[in-house]
């Protein structure tokens, strides 16, 4: 029998953890300890589902992650491969790579906080203050990333500078598959979600340098939690 063989009749033992984190988890394990070997086809989502008693969502969702960690790649027709057994140096996420995204985000999104902060209108305040409360209360890690993208998104456009909404836009897929994959492996969510509270808060008070500087440190939060996974650690 072999290591491939030893990992499918295998049975997890998860922690208290969402779901698609569970999966995730196990996935990277296998594959990191040659359970599942580089050029292993991995099973179906269906067959997946099975062993983990998830939804083919849940199995989706944690192989997205899990080819963002550079560790498989799915093939339209084929299925999902095991293409290396370590994480890599650099992600790529989307048509950009995480070092990419770290390197430009601040050039972007803090003066557009700083903007928002000084002609953000009421609706747009108002706005904000929504997608937080619904961000702190939101336990499906799949509709968080929805709503953080779409927390950015409203940041970018309440600068009043179109081409600030337009980089963002053109960022937001691959922001949204690097937060998603964040959420699962480094357990960003609530810090998050605690960073956010403090952006909506000096844009409210349309304090400009308190939200640049709350939205540098919130950025900085997220290159520290990329470069760590890179890492390995």
């Amino acid at each position: 029998m072999g290591p491939s063989d030893s990992w499918t009749t295998s049975q997890p033992q998860f922690a208290r953890v969402s779901a698609a984190e569970a999966v995730l988890a196990d996935l990277r394990g296998a594959i990191e300890r040659g359970e599942l070997p580089v050029g292993q086809r991995l099973p179906s989502e269906a067959a997946l589902g099975t062993r983990y008693g998830v939804s083919r969502a849940v199995v989706r969702e944690a192989l997205r992650s899990c080819e963002t960690l550079g560790l498989t790649r799915t093939r339209t027709g084929s299925g999902t491969y095991v293409i290396a057994d370590h994480v890599p140096t650099t992600l790529t996420v989307g048509i950009y790579s995480s070092q990419d995204l770290v390197e430009a985000r601040p050039h972007v999104e803090i003066p557009a906080a700083g903007l928002a902060a000084a002609r953000r209108t009421a609706a747009q305040r108002d706005e904000l203050r929504r997608l937080i409360r619904e961000m702190e209360v939101e336990h499906n890690p799949a509709h968080w990333v929805r709503i953080d993208t779409a927390f950015h998104a409203a940041i970018a456009r309440a600068s009043g500078n179109q081409v600030f909404a337009d980089l963002h836009a053109t960022m937001a897929p691959a922001l949204s598959r690097q937060s998603e994959t964040l959420n699962l492996v480094a357990h960003r969510r609530d810090a998050a979600n605690a960073e956010h509270g403090v952006i909506v808060a000096a844009i409210d008070a349309q304090h400009a340098p308190r939200a640049e500087a709350a939205m540098a440190e919130h950025l900085a939060q997220v290159r520290r939690a990329v470069e760590e996974l890179t890492a390995g650690t």
